[in-house]
C-alpha cells in the first residue's frame, strides 16, 4: 500500500470518532454521569501507573516515590510539588539501596 493511501485510510478511522467526541461538548448529560465521568481522569491515570511500578523490578523504590508524591499532591494539591517530592523520595529509596 501507498503512504498517501495509507495515510487516508487512518483519516477515516480516526476522524468520525474524534468528531463525535468534540461534539459531545455541547450535550446535556444527567447529573448521574457528570458524576460517574469525574472519575475517568483517575481512573485512566491509574491504569497507566499502577503496572509501571508494581511490574518493575525496583517497585519497592517506585512505591515510596508514588506514596510520597501521592502524599504531597493530597495535602497540598499542587502538582509539580508531587512530582518533584515523588522524584526525591525515589532517588532517596534508590540511594539508600531499597
Amino acid at each position: 500500500m501507498s503512504v498517501p493511501l495509507v495515510t487516508l485510510l487512518m483519516w477515516l478511522v480516526t476522524y468520525p470518532a474524534r468528531l463525535l467526541g468534540l461534539s459531545l461538548g455541547r450535550l446535556k448529560l444527567p447529573p448521574f454521569w457528570l458524576a460517574f465521568l469525574r472519575f475517568v481522569p483517575v481512573s485512566v491515570f491509574a491504569a497507566l501507573i499502577v503496572p509501571d511500578v508494581l511490574g518493575s523490578p525496583e517497585w519497592p523504590r517506585r512505591l515510596v516515590g508514588c506514596a510520597v508524591g501521592v502524599g504531597l499532591m493530597w495535602r497540598t494539591r499542587n502538582l509539580a510539588l508531587g512530582i518533584l517530592g515523588g522524584f526525591g523520595a525515589y532517588w532517596l529509596a534508590r540511594l539508600a539501596g531499597l
